[in-house]
């Protein structure tokens, strides 16, 4: 049995005949690069007879190696592909360390701690440290993670470029890094960042042990190269000591994660560390029409950090991209799902549908129009708002002032901030309210000895009088100040910056309550907050799956879209200080990255991709204007522009459709 390479494209095939030597494939969004490789893999093992065990290919996700395995498994049959290693990296990492670790004085049967195992040691190193200053044991951890991922020894630190004598959590980090790893040591464990820093340390310090590995894996491929670090560089020079036999394969133009390490370098200048490379370009795109196609090549043409290559597709015909102007963030969202409705009136399916965005923030009033329309969607790589614990808290405060009766809410609350109220307390009381067949908040109304419980009731009693005498976003900020809610969130997380995003989703909170005031002026009123804030999810009563295919609107990062495609994509706010992010601005950092960001958005979209911006936005409480990002502005012939804020681009008709449907509707939501 052989296996034909005919099915592949010119370029395609190239790539999967090339095995001798170093070869970089690069290949292009949408450019079949999946099929290319699991081909490549099946012609090595099936036309050159080359065995198994001598094959690596080594991927970033278990998702990516797992589709390989079966892809290959398709077709090649077991007998042929036994022995392949196909993995991730860290999955190869413990491999190797299981078998040669010992050199490095750990027993191959260490055990891999998780978070909370690291966060264990992390507190205790800080006890021994006795400063007088306090320090955020995640900021500690997250810093040695980085000094792992980067090669930096706990010894080597203090001399390092990553070392600041004058910064006090360095000193901190020096002190407890060398602590925690005479911990890990002394248990023989590892955390997730030792398991190639340990490798890596392994292949520097006994290079025998490299060559062994290099003479076992005699062919290696390494899927997304351009996500590479140093560290994953130094491992894979390692492995390739003895032959030059490597196949890396990847997209600088999608190289989206210089924020977690990745270093684009290595795959633009995979020619110079590997003499007598073959390149190999896969430009033919089978995902995207060309108008979509056209204006990613226009984008990412103009990036100063890349490999000169053109996508181009044979689906010539299809939609223009266009760019809708909208009026602020709410109207933004108002706009994207009414077309959504449209296109799921016309039969597009909504696991087709994808709303993506440059950050977590822009979500809530998407989240909030979807919900008032009853959409189904789905959150990925995040949670849903209405999920998160202190949303859910302060809308169980909400629920519970306005209805009294509803248990669950007031179970929740009850001891939130912390009141002293246990769980002994609680149940004496539910036995009460059961013996006596009345409702828990009526029995704890009768609480004479318990100041917790006494304090609890009289605040939910005076915000049933204030919500009736304030406004709706006045009632809410007061409640919040009087629970002290900032300053519990701080006593709840011991990482700064969780906690910061924590009270920022209090402050979205707070302008979702501004936007719906806003709207409904006198009707905006708690009742009708909170009907709208408990409005049943369509999709709730669904059973349990793969979130994308149930049929739901897809909200994501552009980061966390990588890899995906969809027939219709809306990516939002496309403006400066988004789409390039304020961060990369005032720093004046390299946009590069940020422009790779945008064209690997553009390029999720199949058949159609609708670009929004808005005109301002509220920023600490005042609307601030807002500008095209640069990304599109120099583009201007490559979509067309639709001013939405005065519905300028839909006839009377249409206006009056949109009027009538989509706020007729939500009131109805809101009363029914």
């Amino acid at each position: 049995m052989t296996i034909s390479l005919d099915g592949l494209n010119p370029e395609q095939r190239e790539a999967a005949a090339t095995v001798d030597g170093p070869v970089l494939i690069l290949a292009g969004a949408g450019s079949g690069k999946t099929r290319t490789v699991t081909y490549r893999i099946a012609h090595m093992l099936t036309n050159l007879r080359i065995p198994g065990k001598s094959i690596l290919a080594v991927s970033f996700t278990n998702k990516a190696a797992a589709e390989m395995k079966e892809r290959v498994s398709h077709l090649v049959d077991s007998r042929q592909r036994k022995g392949i290693t196909l993995s991730t990296f860290h999955s190869l990492g413990i491999r190797i360390l299981r078998e040669d670790i010992h050199h490095l004085g750990y027993n191959n049967l260490f055990t891999i701690y998780d978070q909370a195992d690291q966060t264990s040691i992390i507190r205790e190193g800080l006890k021994n440290y006795r400063s007088n200053k306090s320090y955020d044991r995640g900021t500690i951890m997250s810093k040695i993670g980085f000094l792992k991922n980067q090669g930096v020894s706990a010894e080597e630190f203090p001399k390092s470029k990553h070392y600041d004598p004058e910064n006090n959590y360095d000193g901190a980090t020096e002190y407890v890094y060398h602590f925690y790893q005479e911990k890990l040591r002394f248990y023989n464990a590892l955390d997730f960042d030792d398991i190639l820093f340990l490798v890596v340390k392994l292949f520097r310090g006994f290079p025998d042990v490299a060559k062994k590995y290099s003479e076992r894996f005699r062919y290696i491929m390494i899927d997304e190269y351009q996500d590479t670090n140093a560290l994953q560089f130094e491992l894979i020079q390692g492995l390739t000591s003895t032959h030059q036999n490597i196949c890396v394969v990847g997209d600088d133009d999608q190289a989206i994660y210089g924020f977690r390490g990745a270093d684009i370098s290595n795959i633009l200048n995979f020619e110079k560390q590997f003499s007598n490379t073959k390149v190999i370009k896969l430009e033919e795109n089978y995902r995207s029409t060309f108008p979509i196609l056209d204006l990613a090549n226009q984008v990412i043409r103009l990036s100063s950090q890349r490999k000169e290559k053109t996508m181009r597709t044979a689906q010539m015909e299809g939609h223009r991209p266009e760019l809708w102007a909208a009026g602020e963030a709410d109207h933004e969202a108002a706009i994207v799902v009414e077309e959504i409705i449209k296109l799921q009136s016309h039969g597009v399916p909504l696991s087709e549908i994808a709303i993506l965005y440059r950050s977590n923030t822009q979500v809530p009033p998407f989240e909030d129009q979807l919900r008032i329309s009853q959409v189904p969607y789905a959150i990925i790589g995040g949670q849903k708002f209405y999920e998160k614990k202190e949303i859910k808290d302060l809308i169980a405060f909400l629920t519970l002032i306005q209805n009294p009766r509803d248990e669950l809410a007031l179970r929740r609350i009850l001891n939130v901030p912390n009141r002293g109220i246990g769980s002994v307390t609680l149940h004496k009381n539910l036995d009460k309210a059961t013996e006596q067949k009345r409702h828990l908040y009526q029995v704890l109304g009768d609480e004479e000895e318990h100041d917790g419980i006494k304090n609890f009731m009289d605040l939910i009693k005076k915000y049933q009088r204030v919500f009736n005498e304030q406004s709706l976003l006045g009632a809410i900020t007061n409640l919040i100040d009087e629970l002290h809610y900032y300053d519990f969130i701080d006593k709840s997380y011991d990482q700064v910056k969780l906690a910061a995003r924590k009270k920022e989703d209090v402050k979205n909170f707070l302008l979702t309550a501004d936007r719906f005031q806003d709207r409904y002026g006198e009707e905006a009123n708690l009742q009708n907050f909170v009907e709208r804030l408990l409005l049943a999810d369509a999709h709730d009563t669904q059973a349990p799956g793969d979130g994308f295919k149930k049929n739901e609107v897809t909200l994501m990062t552009l980061h966390a879209s990588k890899g995906l495609e969809f027939d219709y994509v809306f990516l939002v706010g496309m403006e400066e200080d988004l789409l390039p992010h304020k961060k990369t601005i005032t720093e004046n950092s390299d946009t590069n990255e940020e422009r790779r960001l945008c064209y690997v958005g553009i390029t999720r979209a199949r058949k159609k991709l609708i670009m929004t911006h808005a005109k301002e936005r509220k920023l600490y409480g005042k609307m601030i204007p807002r500008f095209k990002s640069r990304f599109v502005n120099e583009l201007t012939q490559c979509y067309k522009e639709l001013d939405r804020t005065n519905f300028g681009d839909m006839s009377e008709v249409e206006v009056k459709e949109f009027k009538t449907s989509f706020f007729g509707n939500l009131r109805d939501s809101l009363r029914s």
